[in-house]
C-alpha cells in the first residue's frame, strides 16, 4: 500500500536487495540480461515499496494498480522486486529460464504471481497499458496503470501511437516510466537510432512529462506520487538511468546488456554486492 511519506532508507534497501537477486540469478544462472535490469531497480523499488498499490496475499485484487514491464527483458529487476514484496519465494530465482519454469526470460501472467501481462515484444507495453487504463475510467476505478519502457524500444511506431491515443482519450490515470540509459543491445540509442529529445516528444504528444535522476529514490517517489501531473493528460517520467548500475565494470557499457559471467566477473560482482551490502548491516 502506498506510504504517507518517503522512507529513503528502505527505498534504497529494497533497490540495492533487487540488484542482488539480480546479479545472483545471472552468476548462478551463467547468463541474463542484466545491464537494463539493473538500470531500473531504483524504479521498480519506489513504484513497489512506495507507491503502487498491491497486495501479495491478493494479486488478482481488482482494485490493484497495475504494473506493465514493457521491456521484458529487464525481467530480473521484477522477479526480484516480486520476491522482496512478498508476491514468490526467493528460491523460484534458481530456476530462472530453466524448462518449465515460473520465472523466464520475460515475464509470463500465467505463470508468475503479481505479472499483469505477459510481455517482452517491444514496444506493446504502453498499447496494453492504454487498454488498462481506458478499462478503468469505463469502469468508474481509481488505480493507476504503470509502464516501464526502455528507451531503445521508443523506436517503435506502436509506442508513438500509443502515445497519441492516450492523450486523445485523456487517461491521466496512466504514468508512464521511461529508463533511459542510453544505450541499447548494440550500441547507444543516438547510433541506433537518434529519437532526439523525448521528454519534449512527448510533450508534443499531448503529455506532461518530468525528468528526473532514476538512481535518486527520494526524487523518484515524490515524482510518481504525484501523478497525475496534469488533469487530463497522461504521465511520462523520464528517468535518466546508468546501464549497468551497481556493477563498477558493467555500468555504461553496451556489453553488458545480455551478461555471460565469466569466474572473474562473477567474483567480482559478488564481492562488489558484499561491499555495498555493510551498510545494510
Amino acid at each position: 500500500m502506498n506510504k504517507t511519506n518517503c522512507d529513503v532508507e528502505l527505498l534504497e534497501k529494497e533497490a540495492f536487495q533487487i540488484r542482488r537477486h539480480v546479479v545472483n540469478t545471472i552468476v548462478n544462472n551463467g547468463e541474463g540480461h542484466g545491464g537494463p535490469a539493473l538500470s531500473c531497480a531504483d524504479i521498480l523499488s519506489v513504484l513497489y515499496f512506495g507507491v503502487m498499490n498491491v497486495d501479495p496475499k491478493n494479486p488478482k485484487w481488482e482494485d490493484r494498480d497495475r504494473f506493465l514491464l514493457s521491456a521484458g527483458h529487464k525481467c530480473l529487476g521484477l522477479y526480484g522486486a516480486l520476491v522482496e514484496k512478498g508476491f514468490v519465494p526467493e528460491d523460484v530465482l534458481n530456476t530462472y529460464n530453466k524448462l518449465g519454469t515460473p520465472v523466464p526470460g520475460h515475464p509470463d501472467m500465467k505463470k508468475l504471481k503479481g505479472v499483469d501481462f505477459s510481455t517482452g515484444s517491444l514496444g506493446h507495453g504502453l498499447p496494453l497499458g492504454n487498454g488498462m487504463a481506458l478499462a478503468a475510467k469505463l469502469d468508474g476505478k481509481s488505480y493507476k496503470v504503470y509502464v516501464l519502457m526502455g528507451d531503445g524500444e521508443q523506436g517503435e511506431g506502436s509506442v508513438w501511437e500509443a502515445a497519441a491515443f492516450a492523450s486523445h482519450k485523456k487517461l491521466d490515470n496512466l504514468v508512464a516510466i521511461l529508463d533511459r540509459n542510453g544505450l541499447q543491445i548494440n550500441g547507444t540509442t543516438k547510433q541506433v537510432l537518434n529519437t532526439c529529445d523525448l521528454a519534449d516528444r512527448y510533450k508534443a504528444f499531448g503529455w506532461s512529462v518530468k525528468v528526473v535522476d532514476g538512481h535518486d529514490v527520494k526524487s523518484l517517489y515524490e515524482t510518481l506520487s504525484a501523478a497525475p501531473f496534469e488533469p487530463g493528460k497522461p504521465s511520462m517520467v523520464v528517468a535518466n538511468t546508468i546501464k549497468g548500475k551497481g556493477l563498477s565494470f558493467a555500468e555504461n557499457n553496451y556489453k553488458y546488456h545480455h551478461w555471460h559471467p565469466g569466474k572473474e566477473e562473477a567474483e567480482q560482482a559478488l564481492n562488489e554486492l558484499k561491499a555495498y551490502e555493510k551498510r545494510w548491516l
